[in-house]
């Protein structure tokens, strides 16, 4: 099986540049930091209902957890990308000042 063409601008072996994925070049601590600093760990556990968000959280044992369990990982994810499309709303269309 062959690799797909590179973009034009991309040097080869190297992977594209993803403009448009709102979750490139994040790492999951700083996923979970928004999200705990927009829901607070109560609300998180709410949406998202894990141990490591309900009982005694803290960042190190989420992000343990969360490396290790691909499917909460998505779950975080998902959350982080509907907490950004709300807050676009909110502001009318426009990116949070965090995101510019």
């Amino acid at each position: 099986m062959q690799t797909p063409p590179s973009p034009p601008n991309t040097p080869p072996g190297q992977a594209p540049v993803q403009i448009r994925n709102p979750l490139h070049g994040l790492t999951l601590e700083a996923i979970v930091t928004a999200l705990v600093a927009h829901y607070g760990w109560a609300g998180l556990a709410e949406r998202i209902p894990v141990r490591c968000f309900a009982s005694d959280p803290s960042m190190a044992s989420s992000l343990k957890f969360l490396r290790k369990t691909p499917w909460a990982r998505d779950k975080v994810e998902g959350l982080y990308l509907f907490m950004l499309r709300e807050t676009r709303r909110a502001s009318g269309g426009r990116p949070p000042a965090s995101q510019l």
